[in-house]
């Protein structure tokens, strides 16, 4: 059962999302709420929630800062964020930080509670949250672990690279490379480009979306560059693809 939490400065909001979701059909429950980050942070120390749902503009301190602080002491508690149209370079920063989804406000019916599905049927089938569909199956070394994590935190910075990736973990390129390819049956590079167009589809499920926005939050600069890489990987482009969306 997944313990949740709750931030969100708009009381109408939070209660809502509180009381309006049937959180035990979910196989969830609600430990508690808090109105920014700080109060998120302290409610983190005393409940120990496997997932947050936050909002990211709030006072105090903002949903960024406070997935920063999370990150940075090592917890590695879910997190879906909340966000409007206009809040999106912090949306940016929040999946940089690790963010597994987030929902633009005000969401549609049925929006977060799917959500929480994906996740849930991620871990149950025991794929990790930074993974792709079809990865070959065996058990994956520290290594190739730690790429597949530090690839599913930092897909949508532009820069990313097989080398930065193996220096962040402090080994060789070559035996990285190797390593990851013998284990997953993709090179670093392929499981780069076939994680950011998986998490685009995501994405794109929301038809308000722009294509070039989804673009930016993947890590492509050059939409033209992303929708063809789309097409090559979907076999149609991304408008198309969003046009087969409920």
């Amino acid at each position: 059962m997944l313990k949740v939490l709750v931030v969100e400065d708009e009381e109408l909001i939070r209660k809502g999302i509180v009381l309006a979701v049937d959180w035990a059909a979910l196989d969830c429950v609600v430990v508690g709420e808090a109105s920014n980050g700080e109060e998120a942070l302290d409610a983190v120390e005393r409940l120990s929630p496997s997932l947050i749902i936050t909002d990211l503009k709030m006072p105090r301190m903002d949903g960024i800062e406070m997935l920063r602080r999370l990150r940075e002491a090592g917890n590695p508690v879910y997190v879906i964020i909340l966000t409007a149209y206009d809040s999106f370079t912090y949306a940016q920063s929040a999946l940089r930080l690790g963010a597994v989804d987030f929902l633009l406000k005000p969401f549609h019916d049925g929006e977060l509670e799917q959500a929480v599905r994906n996740l849930q049927s991620r871990m149950q089938t025991s794929e990790p949250v930074h993974g792709i569909p079809g990865l070959k199956k065996g058990d994956k070394s520290k290594y190739v672990l730690e790429a597949m994590d530090y690839i599913g935190a930092h897909y949508n910075d532009p820069g990313i690279t097989v080398g930065s990736i193996a220096q962040s973990l402090g080994i060789s390129e070559g035996h990285l490379s190797h390593m990851f390819k013998k284990e997953t049956d993709y090179t670093l590079l392929n499981y780069l480009t076939r994680y950011r167009i998986h998490k685009s589809m995501e994405l794109l499920r929301d038809c308000r979306r722009k294509v070039y926005e989804v673009a930016e939050l993947v890590g492509y600069k050059d939409v033209t560059y992303f929708s063809a890489t789309f097409k090559k990987v979907v076999g149609i482009s991304p408008s198309e693809y969003q046009d087969t969306c409920p």
